[in-house]
């Protein structure tokens, strides 16, 4: 992990998206008996610590899900501030209980592994903010390690009104890095997402 201890990796889940296209908040959909949240929240507990769920106290995500964990939620996101604003908040949040970087990911990825965040913190530098997978097709902001410290430049952003969570890749010193598994990345965005999953295909 480059000279680094298990305690200076938080996890950040962003859980606050309204899943338009799922029609039903995707953080409570059940996969292999379980809700993807707490699929991703575990998995990536096993090398991150604390683990925090980003997601403003109106979304569905924290009215269904808050009550019957132990996570700890992160609420305080500007308004309408999209993941952006949510990535900001946990990024505050996890400075302040002391880690320098946090792996951070959407509740839609109920493939990642542990394995994931090794790979994305073997890429950090010293001159890195952060570190995100990039496959064949694109970036993926939501599975990358970010430096806590790098929170103020992603703050002005949304104070600007810059909401793309790729625009703030260039706002901060970003390296790209493939993974050993794509399948680490998949996005469960519909319902036929979710189906082909639960069927193998």
């Amino acid at each position: 992990m480059v000279g680094m201890t298990h305690n200076t990796v938080a996890g950040i889940v962003l859980a606050g998206g309204r899943s338009r296209r799922m029609g039903q908040d995707k953080a409570a959909l059940e996969y292999e008996g379980v809700t993807m949240l707490t699929r991703i929240t575990e998995a990536i507990g096993e090398r991150c610590a604390p683990v925090l769920v980003a997601a403003p106290e109106a979304s569905q995500a924290y009215r269904e899900l808050s009550a019957e964990s132990d996570l700890q939620w992160v609420t305080d996101e500007k308004d309408g501030s999209g993941p952006l604003g949510g990535l900001v908040a946990a990024l505050r949040a996890a400075a302040a209980a002391g880690a320098d970087v946090a792996f951070v990911c959407a509740t839609d990825m109920p493939l990642v592994k542990a394995d994931l965040v090794d790979e994305l913190l073997a890429g950090l530098t010293p001159s890195t903010d952060a570190v995100i997978a990039h496959d064949a097709q694109r970036d993926h902001p939501m599975a990358g390690v970010y430096r806590t410290s790098a929170a103020d430049a992603l703050a002005a952003l949304v104070d600007a009104g810059e909401l793309r969570m790729l625009a703030a890749l260039d706002a901060i010193s970003t390296r790209r890095v493939g993974v050993s598994d794509p399948n680490w990345l998949t996005n469960v965005d519909a319902p036929e997402d979710l189906h082909r999953l639960r069927v193998g295909a």
